[in-house]
């Protein structure tokens, strides 16, 4: 397999879940602003949209958007624990979590990585997004992680959304746990393998 990925966008989730899953895989980084890849290949060949991450399977075939990405990968690797049993209700909670992930918290951060944003706006996203992340330290509350004891996919996400919040001055201190939750997963020796791989640490 080979991800398509651009260091910190949401392409570090599912490099996250290929290094827990144990899968053997390349990767290579994508320029989002020329849509060149690092060997000067031309990405919108490999997804027309433009964005990470992509991922090309062994058989050829391209998979893109991260929430369907993961859900694959998890079902690759059952006994490893990163969703819960397809068909199951804990699945369908599962999938309810990475819905509110990428339509709700994703969404709601994407706007602020514009340096163009009038000043207005951005503090209304900022005020909605207040509210989701409050739902999301509702969720975690007595957690470890958002399913409970075991890491999944849906950790992967909101680890990779959440450290986007320094960046773009999104204070979490009225929420601890967030801040807690981040730092346990961030030592997660999967986590610690993308983030060196993608130069985020040293």
């Amino acid at each position: 397999m080979k991800l398509y990925y651009s260091p910190g966008a949401c392409s570090q989730a599912v490099h996250i879940i290929l290094n827990e899953g144990g899968f053997s895989f390349d990767r290579e980084q994508v320029d989002l602003a020329s849509k060149k890849t690092a060997s000067g290949g031309d990405y919108t060949k490999i997804n027309p949209n433009g964005y990470v991450p992509a991922l090309v399977l062994d058989n050829g075939e391209t998979l893109t958007e991260a929430v369907v990405i993961l859900g694959y990968l998890a079902d690759q690797v059952p006994d490893q624990k990163l969703a819960p049993a397809s068909g199951s209700m804990a699945r369908y909670h599962l999938q309810e979590k990475l819905n509110f992930l990428t339509t709700e918290l994703h969404k709601n951060y994407g706007p602020l990585f514009n340096p163009k944003m009038p000043e207005e706006w951005r503090v209304q996203v900022k005020k909605t997004l207040a509210q989701r992340l409050g739902y999301i330290a509702g969720q975690l509350e007595g957690k470890q992680y958002l399913m409970g004891d075991d890491f999944t996919v849906a950790d992967a996400y909101l680890f990779t959304i959440l450290s986007w919040s320094k960046m773009l001055k999104v204070d979490l201190s009225p929420w601890p746990v967030l801040s807690s939750y981040t730092s346990r997963v961030a030592e997660r020796p999967a986590v610690q393998a993308a983030l060196k791989a993608e130069g985020l640490i040293g």
